[in-house]
């Protein structure tokens, strides 16, 4: 069999494609796979390295506030969609996939919306709590929705299209445990917690982190593994606000100040705590490994989106949700430390967030896939 996979932008839409496709080749070997992309960087090195084709089409997203320039950029982009329509028969001509499924991105709508006028199945898999413009778009077209949360079909205009299916993760969550994990990473017999952002309004939240670090160097209560997002420039930034927050302090080893986790599947599964932001790939990891999380929604998404996965994920009781603007690092601090402290309320967590998971995600969409071709 042949499948399309389209996804574009970020790694939330990219690796659960690719987690995906990764179990249609493990159920069936012998498929062939092929990625549409938007021509971004992120697509064009995760896909590859991955070990599967991708081939660009010309498209950009529509802006959302109206001023001059958006509403050319906007005209620009409505224009562009008929040769984008175009490049995607074309490709759809020369694969001739059994189905066609979209992961998010504005690169979904011209591909998704050609292949379902040429009769092939489509399916467009939503990861975030609220549908997207791109997935709002092709409510009609599409054979399935496939969504991440449960009970949220009456957000759709059509509901019976809905499937809950959760979310696929990347492959390397599936293999870790806490034990190796921690053993691995040289992580002492006190907790762990893991923080990081995104890049948007990163530098707000390493401004808070560094009051929660300087506590926290203090009272030697926990192992901290952080991430400021961002450049090289952002980590060296942090560590000159801690040393002039306290007079030219020391940062000890158990404090581990990153631009970037490289190793995330390891170091989630070695903490207690998880400290992010609520990003669809980030709940669903949560979820997945049973991780007890606060979770600060980011306030520079569209539709704010964020807080409403993050308050999906408080109701089942597996998070507690701070918002940004009301945030400091000692608050942040204090909340850390009273949850460290309460081992039964973190074990709580731990089993609701697991609950509120679906491991099987990526089983659950290529067999229904495999079903409607």
């Amino acid at each position: 069999m042949k499948f399309l996979l389209t996804c574009g932008g970020t790694a939330g839409h990219i690796n659960p494609a690719l987690a995906l496709a990764d179990e249609m080749i493990r159920m069936m070997p012998d498929s062939k796979i092929k990625f549409i992309g938007s021509g971004r960087r992120l697509e064009n090195k995760l896909v590859p390295q991955a070990g599967y084709d991708i081939e660009n089409i010309k498209i950009s997203g529509f802006e959302r506030s109206i001023t001059p320039n958006n509403i050319i950029r906007n005209v620009k982009t409505i224009q562009s969609l008929a040769a984008a329509a175009a490049q995607s028969a074309e490709i759809i001509n020369r694969f001739k996939p059994d189905a066609v499924i979209g992961t998010g991105g504005y690169v979904c709508y011209p591909v998704l919306k050609k292949a379902a006028q040429m009769g092939v199945p489509t399916f467009i898999h939503e990861s975030n709590a609220v549908p997207g413009l791109t997935t709002r778009m092709l409510t009609g077209t599409v054979d399935k929705i496939l969504v991440a949360f449960p009970d949220v079909s009456n957000l759709y205009k059509y509901p019976a299209k809905v499937v809950f299916t959760g979310t696929p993760i990347r492959k390397g969550f599936i293999t870790n445990n806490k034990s190796d994990a921690r053993l691995m990473l040289g992580i002492d017999g006190r907790p762990l917690v893991v923080s990081f952002w995104g890049s948007l309004g990163a530098e707000i939240m390493n401004d808070i982190i560094a009051d929660f670090i300087v506590l926290n160097v203090e009272s030697r209560l926990f192992n901290h593994i952080h991430a400021t997002g961002g450049s090289a420039l952002s980590a060296e930034a942090l560590k000159k606000k801690l040393h002039d927050k306290s007079v030219g302090m020391h940062i000890p080893s158990w404090i581990d100040i990153r631009t970037y986790i490289d190793n995330m599947p390891s170091v989630m599964a070695a903490s207690d705590l998880i400290v992010s932001r609520a990003g669809a790939s980030t709940i669903a990891e949560l979820t997945y490994l049973g991780k007890p999380a606060i979770l600060i929604p980011s306030p520079n998404v569209t539709n704010n989106h964020q807080e409403k996965n993050a308050f999906q994920l408080e109701k089942t009781g597996g998070a507690l949700v701070i918002h940004e603007k009301e945030c400091t690092g000692e608050q942040l601090y204090q909340t850390v430390e009273k949850l460290l402290g309460n081992k039964k309320k973190l074990a709580a967590m731990a089993v609701a967030m697991k609950r509120a998971g679906v491991p099987d995600s990526a089983k659950r969409i290529a067999e229904l896939i495999i079903s409607m071709c």
